[in-house]
């Protein structure tokens, strides 16, 4: 009896028959999962992709676009996995890749830049075929590594004006300029500001940016005892509503640059007995479900999370199996939309 050849070794190297040999198939409807999916039945999919990945098998058209030592891997990098904003971001970029044949790997940074350029290394020793970074400003050492890497980079937490490569998301200045504005309209004449510490967050930076350009559009004074930064959480939100109408007893309107710090804020003003919007409005940056049903439900921005993913999510795959290097430098805004409520 011949001897049969050893198995073959490295990425990509298993054969669509070993494919179907592991999913109890036959190789026409291996492609067929993989090529036309509408064709087949999920389970059938599931099925097929779960030998993909137990075999390592590269498919075809992957194998044609991707260098020959990239994985399908794309690495994705946010400040929190504990903050439900980027829920809808992560699933839908998740869902896009996995379509197109490729995996997501999530990790955090802590909002700490240098943990960022740790986890882009770690990313790129995986020899992943794209990152998507949340954050829009980082060090030096990380950009000239991705530059060398030669790896497409999907920005998705700010519009920068340096974009690094691709960028999908919406201005936070802008977003916060307009519920400055949206509240200077309602008649409010003393607004006060509460966002995360801006120390290595140019969202938060923007948001405050945006703010005040808001005031001087609307003929209204920039007061910096009404701007506070704070950690995240709902005793933050509390302390925050406590402190500025402590120290300016006139405030009338709060607007917090986070969902967590309005809701906390809200129920302080509960357990205080202060009417909202009668005493103080509360308007928030974010539509969660939770300011819709609260009470009273919470005027906020709401943002194209879900959009933002799925967008990501073309624009490398376009960069890495179609080749489409005149998607370099892309910025898409996708813009928000202010939601009015009742707690102003």
């Amino acid at each position: 009896m011949p001897k049969r050849s050893a198995a073959r070794s490295g990425p990509g190297s298993a054969r669509m028959r070993d494919v179907a040999l592991r999913a109890g198939v036959s190789t026409m409807t291996v492609s067929r999962a993989l090529k036309e999916p509408g064709k087949v039945s999920p389970e059938m999919r599931e099925r097929v992709l779960r030998a993909v990945r137990e075999t390592g098998y590269l498919p075809n058209h992957l194998a044609g676009s991707l260098s020959s030592n990239r994985s399908t891997t794309v690495g994705l990098i946010v400040p929190s996995i504990d903050n439900s904003i980027y829920t809808q971001t992560v699933k839908s970029l998740s869902e896009v890749l996995k379509h197109s044949g490729f995996q997501l790997m999530i990790a955090e940074s802590g909002y700490d830049p240098n943990e960022e350029e740790e986890l882009i290394t770690v990313f790129l020793g995986h020899r992943v075929s794209g990152l998507v970074l949340h954050s829009t400003e980082h060090r030096p050492e990380a950009v000239e590594k991705i530059r060398n890497a030669g790896v497409p980079v999907v920005e998705t937490g700010n519009i920068p004006d340096r974009p690094l490569d691709m960028v999908v998301s919406y201005s936070n200045r802008d977003a916060a300029y307009a519920m400055t504005m949206h509240l200077g309209r309602l008649g409010y004449r003393r607004i006060a500001f509460a966002s995360l510490y801006s120390v290595h967050n140019d969202r938060s930076k923007d948001r405050l940016q945006g703010y005040a350009d808001a005031l001087k559009e609307l003929g209204q004074d920039y007061d910096p005892r009404l701007v506070v930064e704070t950690e995240r959480g709902y005793a933050a939100g509390a302390e925050v509503v406590a402190r500025i109408v402590q120290t300016v007893p006139e405030v009338d309107a709060l607007f917090c640059a986070g969902d967590v710090l309005a809701v906390g804020a809200l129920f302080e003003c509960g357990k205080r007995g202060w009417a909202v919007p009668g005493r103080i409005a509360i308007a928030s940056f974010d539509d969660v479900d939770l300011l819709r049903h609260v009470s009273p439900s919470v005027t906020t921005l709401r943002l194209p999370r879900h959009d933002i993913g799925q967008r990501a999510a073309r624009l490398l795959i376009s960069r890495v199996i179609d080749g489409a290097e005149h998607l370099r430098g892309s910025v898409v805004d996708l813009k928000f939309e202010v939601i009015q409520r009742e707690s102003t």
